[in-house]
Formats: C-alpha cells, structure tokens, sequence
C-alpha cells in the first residue's frame, strides 16, 4: 500500500537554463511546424524575445532535475506494476530558451480506486521563471496494481 503520510511531500525547487539547441532539437524532434520555436529570427519577427519553448517541453525538462526513479523509490512503487495514469498542464505564461525555470515538485495525492487493486499517485509541479513569472502547473498521476491473490 501506497503511504498517504507522503501526501504533502516536497521534493524542494531546482533550477536550469533552458538551451536554445534543446528547444530546437525537441521542437523539430515532435514535428513542430511554428518556426518560432526553431527560428530565432522567426521568433524574433513574431514579438518573442527567443525561441518558444513548446509546451510539453517543460515535462521532458523536468525530468532532468527530478528523475521518476527518485520519486517510485520514496513510495516503493514497483516499476513492473507501474502505469502512467494521466498528464495535464495549465499554462499561465510563455518559457523561452534563455529563460532559468524553477520546478517545484510535491506529491498532491494518494487514493486508491476498485477496492485497493489500484494505486494512484498524484504530482503535481509548479514552474517559474527567472523573474518569478508562474509558467505552468504540470500534473501527473502514477497507477500502481496490485499483485492478485490467488
């Protein structure tokens, strides 16, 4: 069984400046057809100050300061049992390459679902900028089942 006393748990705040290369590298890699986010003088000609960073960008980004592998250890998720329930963002303003962003990552959730058979953990992680702007909330829920007891 998950720990709900985890419920609340901070993972604390880390910091990287997004790169230029990597927002285009990760743009053309997804088929991004914008040129603002692989264009700085298109992004420049459209009223960007640098390259957009498209959105699910910030995911893979926050994947680099906090590794998934830290947080199943915390709960004691096996990763045989593990499932990615859902993602979501809400975005409240535009990351640029340049831009330092600051994810602050908690654990929000832990419930269960079909009498205990199902797992959920919820994260949710909150990312600014440099100049405290609030960029995006990004949302996840993990699903662990339950081994069946014969």
């Amino acid at each position: 069984m998950l720990d709900r006393n985890l419920i609340g748990h901070s993972f604390g705040k880390r910091s990287l400046v997004v790169e230029e290369g990597a927002v285009r590298s990760y743009a053309q890699a997804i088929g991004e057809t914008d040129a603002t986010c692989f264009d700085p003088s298109a992004a420049r000609a459209a009223g960007h100050r640098a390259l957009r960073v498209p959105p699910t960008f910030l995911s893979c980004l926050e994947g680099r300061l906090f590794p998934t592998r830290a947080l199943l250890e915390l709960a004691g998720i096996d990763l045989k049992r593990l499932l990615h329930a859902e993602q979501s963002y809400e975005y409240h303003a535009q990351a640029y390459a340049g831009d330092t962003l600051s994810y602050e990552q908690k654990i929000v959730d832990i419930y269960d679902k079909k009498g205990g058979a199902l797992e959920f953990l919820v994260k949710q992680t909150r990312v600014s900028n440099q100049d405290g702007a609030h960029i995006a909330d990004l949302r996840a829920a993990l699903v662990q089942r339950q081994l069946v007891k014969a």
